[in-house]
């Protein structure tokens, strides 16, 4: 084992850890300000219910030997998951047990990133059923034809860090779930607003933030690859950014805070499957072209019956795809030491990279539709009508994200000795 590989690769999960709640920000700023702990709720869920059947189940059948097709169940509970670098599927520098926990924080994001499709109409217990059967149903099968010797693997695919396993698959799963949970009772009739933009920025910057430990992580090692990674995950959301902004200027004149967070995210997508693979000018190109699709997926979204509220499949769905598939274009062998791409005389790669989009988009679509039946079977999928209109902060976990008494105006509370606090407004600036 290597001291500094093990200290990168502390860092790097504990980077990707903070991406969920960063992404709870993210979401959460989007919605309005009655669903906005239930959406933040619905990323923070993950951390439990998820992190823990990735200990107990899910990564055996990730990331151990198995069939082409899903793995065994030899490391069950953690058996043989320990302190040395023996028993993993792949070679290591580090602990096992390190690298379970990097792969178990890819699994826990992955599975709350399909909220953004769903939020502010179904039920929180049906949502927490449906992710947790769909890390182990849908993630760690597909996580496992990938990145755990699956048949993905032996033909070749290239997916450094999440564009299929990650990206393609959440985004799937969310317009799945979209479909069946079916539209917000006043989608189209009246404005959708973010209640809290700054919110917005804050989970983008902090995604970017953890993104470096997401992608410089996968590399496994403190390692001139890393390097690589930690590189290109800097400049293509840059160059998305750009793009992104000057499409916004264009259309409307006033390029938007709310743009600015997606394109960054936008970016962190595409470049995810090509992060270790591609030159750091070509990622610059990557994060260029990428903007484009997603920015007019997005709007066309809008025009759309598609209650896909955050627009998940146009940032992941979309961006993911574009990011699998200019893998196949722009990896350099020279750099990655596995495929160079059709840029580089080996049109060939694009193909496969085709297949394994489409076969994440297959299997993902497939099993999400039927994980949702079965589970609208024993509970209901979403919230009655009451609880949407008061706001699922209250009907699913009786709290509020702002306190509001006697109206819409900000109180404060004052506390006085011997007694409860009484609450008064806030004071006002003139």
């Amino acid at each position: 084992m290597n001291q500094a590989d093990t200290a990168w690769m502390l860092m790097s999960a504990a980077l990707v850890l903070l991406m969920t709640p960063a992404l709870a920000f993210f979401y959460g700023g989007l919605v309005r300000s009655r669903n906005a702990l239930n959406t933040m709720m619905m990323s923070f869920v993950s951390l439990g219910f998820v992190g823990v059947l990735w200990a107990v189940v899910g990564y055996s059948l990730a990331l151990s030997p198995g069939s082409n097709w899903v793995g065994d169940l030899s490391l069950a509970g953690l058996s043989g998951v320990g302190m040395t670098e023996e028993g993993a599927i792949v070679a290591l520098t580090i602990p096992h047990m390190l690298y379970m926990a990097f792969q178990g924080t890819f699994c826990i994001i992955t599975a709350a990133l399909i909220s953004g499709a769903i939020v502010e109409r179904m039920r929180f217990s049906a949502y927490v059923a449906f992710i947790s059967l769909w890390s182990l149903v849908v993630y760690a099968p597909l996580a496992h034809w990938v990145w755990g010797g699956g048949w993905l693997a032996d033909m070749g695919a290239l997916d450094f860090a999440g564009g299929t396993v990650v990206h393609i698959n959440a985004a799937v799963a969310a317009l799945v779930a979209a479909v069946v949970v079916g539209k917000r009772a006043d989608f189209g009739r009246t404005p959708i607003l973010p209640h809290n933009v700054p919110f917005v920025l804050l989970g983008s910057g902090l995604l970017w933030f953890g993104w470096f430990g997401f992608n410089a992580g996968s590399a496994l090692a403190a390692s001139p690859q890393a390097g690589l990674a930690f590189a290109t995950t800097m400049l293509a959301p840059a160059a998305t950014l750009v793009v992104w902004t000057l499409l916004d200027g264009m259309r409307s004149g006033k390029p938007t805070s709310v743009g600015c967070a997606t394109a960054i995210v936008v970016g962190l997508v595409a470049i995810t499957p090509a992060a270790g693979l591609i030159s750091p000018m070509n990622a610059i190109l990557l994060g260029g072209i990428a903007a484009v699709p997603s920015y007019f997926a997005l709007l066309l979204r809008a025009k759309t019956s598609l209650d896909d509220s955050l627009d998940v499949v146009a940032a992941h769905g979309v961006g993911g795809t574009v990011g699998a598939l200019l893998t196949g274009v722009f990896a350099e062998k020279a750099l990655n030491g596995l495929a160079d791409g059709a840029l580089y005389g080996n049109p060939g790669q694009l193909a496969v990279q085709g297949v394994a989009i489409v076969a994440a988009i297959a299997y993902s679509g497939a099993m999400s539709f039927v994980l949702l039946k079965v589970i609208g079977l024993f509970v209901s999928l979403r919230a009655t009508a009451a609880e949407e209109a008061e706001g699922l902060d209250i009907a699913a976990h009786g709290e509020e994200a702002y306190m509001h008494i006697g109206g819409s105006e900000p109180m404060v509370a004052e506390t006085r000795p011997g007694g409860a606090p009484v609450f008064k407004p806030a004071a006002v600036d003139a």
